[in-house]
C-alpha cells in the first residue's frame, strides 16, 4: 500500500513543504530513503524502527520504498522521524481511522528509540511556510508548542508516538500550542552597562549615537584603556526597540541554529562578540551543511569585532559582500543558501601591535615592519564600507576622577529613537529599514546637497582621498545627523561634521 503524510524542511531560513510518500510492498524486508536525503535523515531508519516496535506496533517484514518529494531539493534534519513512522503505520492499514485529518495536518518531530516524540531544530521557519501547502493544522513535539505557536499557525503537540496513533484514531483532541514564553511588549535589561559610567569621550559618544540613529558601521581606534571596549558593549542601551517583523526575522535564524530560548519570540537586538581567532566560515556562514554564521545571528543587532586588526586577513575579507548587500549567499554542489546580514558594525582596533603608536605619553616598541604588518590585515576596501571612522584618546584623570556622570543611554536612547521614527515615515513602503541601508536611487531623493556643499565634497574627496562609495556614506550620515536635530534638510554644519567622521590620520591605518 501507498501512503502520503505531510511534513515540511528547510532551504537557508525559509521552511518549505515535503510530501513523505512511503510504499510497502511484498518482497525481501528492505528500509531504503529516497529523495535527496542528507545523513540525518537516513539514519532516521534506525530510529523509526525501534519506534514503532517499542511503541507496541508491529513492523512489516516487507521491502518499504520512502520518498521525501520534493526530489531535487536537498533534505537535512531529524524532523522526518515522526511522519516517516506514521507513513509505514498508515501504509500497512493502522491508521485508517484517522479518516481526513491525516491528510490536512503537517507533521514535524525526531523520535526516541522507545517512542518519544523529542524536540526539533528550526521549527518556527517550517511553519511559517504553512500557508503555502494545503494543510490546516500541525503536530509538533511537545517540547517545541511555544515555538509553534509564535507563527500564529494552529498547532497541537503529543508526547509521544503511541499517544499520537491513539489520539488520531480515535479522533480525539490533542493539546493546543499556547505562546506563553513573553510577553508582546517585553525588553531586556541590557546587561552591557550604561552610557553615564563611560568617562570623557564625548567625541565617541557622538559617533555612536550617530551610528545607532542610523544604523552605521563604526571603527573606534585607539590605545588600550581608552574605552573601546567599554562604550561598544554599551551600544544595545542606545539602539532602538526591535519590531514585530524583525524580531520574526531573528527568531528564524536562532531557530535553525537550535538557538530560541523556550521556543519564544526573541524581543531582542543580537549582540554577537566572535573572538578573533573565528574561522571565515564560522563568521559569513557554510560548512557542508550550511548554517548561518555571525554576520547572520547579528541581523537586525550589533556585530562587534574587538582587536580588529587581530583578525585574519581572509576573515574580514569575507565581510566584505555582507556589508554590501546585506546577505550571504552560500553555494554548494547540491544546494545553496541565503541568509540575511543587515546588521551595525562596531570595530574596535589598537593603532599597532603594542598599542601605543602615537601615544603622547608612552613610546611605541613595535619595528616598522611589524606595524605594517599589522596594518595590512586591514584592507581599504573593507574601510570604505564602514561610514565612521574615530580616533579616541587617553582617558585624563580629571575626566576619570569626576562625580558628575554625563547623559544616561535612556536619555541618548530617546534622540534615537525619534530619529528612527523619521526614518521609518521616511522610507515606509520600502525594505530600507535605516538611513546606512539606504539605496543609490534614495540617497539623490532623500540626501539633496545643500549650497557650498559640493566644493566641501570636493575638497575632502581630494584631501582624503575618498571614493565615490565614501560620499555617499558621508551623505548618508549627513541625513542621519539632520534626522538627529529634527531638520528636513542636510545643512551645512551636518556635512562638515559627518566628514571629520572619516578624516582620522591616514598614517594610523591604510586606505
Amino acid at each position: 500500500m501507498l501512503a502520503k503524510i505531510s511534513s515540511l524542511g528547510i532551504r537557508g531560513i525559509d521552511g518549505f513543504p515535503v510530501s513523505v510518500e512511503v510504499d510497502v510492498a511484498n518482497g525481501l524486508p528492505t528500509f531504503a530513503i529516497v529523495g535527496l536525503a542528507d545523513t540525518e535523515v537516513k539514519e532516521s531508519k534506525e530510529r523509526v524502527v525501534s519506534a514503532i516496535r517499542n511503541s507496541g506496533f508491529d513492523f512489516p517484514p516487507k521491502r518499504i520504498t520512502v520518498n521525501l518529494s520534493p526530489a531535487e531539493l536537498k533534505k537535512s534534519g531529524t524532523h522526518f522521524d515522526l511522519p516517516i513512522a506514521l507513513g509505514i503505520l498508515a501504509a500497512c492499514g493502522k491508521l485508517k481511522k484517522a479518516g481526513r485529518r491525516l491528510e490536512n495536518t503537517v507533521f514535524v518531530g525526531e523520535l526516541a528509540l522507545d517512542g518519544e516524540i523529542r524536540p526539533v531544530t528550526g521549527l518556527l521557519p517550517m511553519m511559517l511556510a504553512l500557508s503555502e501547502t494545503k494543510t490546516v493544522e500541525a503536530i509538533v513535539p511537545a517540547a517545541n508548542s511555544v515555538e509553534a505557536a509564535v507563527s500564529g499557525v494552529p498547532a497541537f503537540n503529543a508526547a509521544s508516538l503511541k499517544t499520537l496513533v491513539s489520539a488520531l484514531t480515535a479522533r480525539t483532541e490533542l493539546d493546543r500550542c499556547v505562546n506563553t514564553a513573553a510577553c508582546p511588549g517585553e525588553e531586556p535589561s541590557f546587561a552591557g552597562g550604561d552610557f553615564s559610567e563611560v568617562k570623557g569621550q564625548a567625541f565617541a559618544k557622538r559617533a555612536l549615537e550617530i551610528a545607532a540613529a542610523g544604523g552605521h558601521n563604526i571603527l573606534m581606534i585607539g590605545p588600550p584603556g581608552s574605552g573601546k571596549s567599554m562604550l561598544a558593549k554599551r551600544f544595545a542601551g542606545i539602539m532602538p526597540p526591535i519590531t514585530n517583523e524583525e524580531a520574526l526575522e531573528v527568531t528564524k535564524i536562532y531557530s535553525v541554529c537550535g538557538l530560541t530560548r523556550g521556543g519564544k519570540l526573541i524581543r531582542y537586538r543580537p549582540f554577537r562578540d566572535p573572538h578573533h581567532t573565528i574561522s571565515d566560515i564560522a563568521l559569513v556562514g557554510g560548512g557542508t551543511r550550511p548554517r548561518p554564521g555571525e554576520v547572520s545571528m547579528a541581523h537586525n543587532g550589533v556585530l562587534f569585532l574587538d582587536e580588529l586588526a587581530e583578525f585574519s586577513r581572509s576573515s574580514l575579507e569575507v565581510l566584505r559582500e555582507p556589508l554590501e548587500a546585506f546577505q550571504v549567499t552560500v553555494s554548494r554542489a547540491k544546494e545553496s543558501a541565503c541568509y540575511p546580514a543587515r546588521f551595525t558594525l562596531i570595530a574596535a582596533s589598537n593603532p599597532c601591535p603594542c598599542g601605543f603608536l602615537g601615544h603622547s605619553e608612552k613610546q611605541c616598541s613595535c619595528s616598522p615592519i611589524q606595524v605594517q604588518r599589522y596594518r595590512n590585515k586591514i584592507s581599504g576596501p573593507l574601510l570604505d564600507r564602514i561610514d565612521l571612522n574615530i580616533q579616541l584618546s587617553p582617558v585624563r584623570y580629571a575626566h576619570w576622577a569626576q562625580t558628575s556622570e554625563g547623559e544616561t543611554s535612556s536619555v541618548i536612547r530617546k534622540r534615537v529613537m525619534s530619529a528612527r521614527k523619521l526614518q521609518a515615515e521616511r522610507f515606509t513602503g520600502t525594505k530600507t529599514t535605516a538611513n546606512a541601508f539606504m539605496t543609490v536611487s534614495q540617497i539623490k531623493k532623500f540626501c539633496a546637497i545643500p549650497s557650498e556643499g559640493g566644493s566641501i565634497l570636493e575638497a575632502a574627496m581630494n584631501k582624503l582621498g575618498l571614493s565615490a562609495r565614501s560620499l555617499d556614506k558621508i551623505l548618508k550620515v549627513s541625513r542621519t545627523i539632520a534626522d538627529l536635530e529634527g531638520s528636513p534638510v542636510i545643512k551645512k554644519e551636518y556635512l562638515m561634521e559627518a566628514i571629520q567622521y572619516r578624516s582620522f590620520d591616514r598614517s594610523v591605518l591604510p586606505v
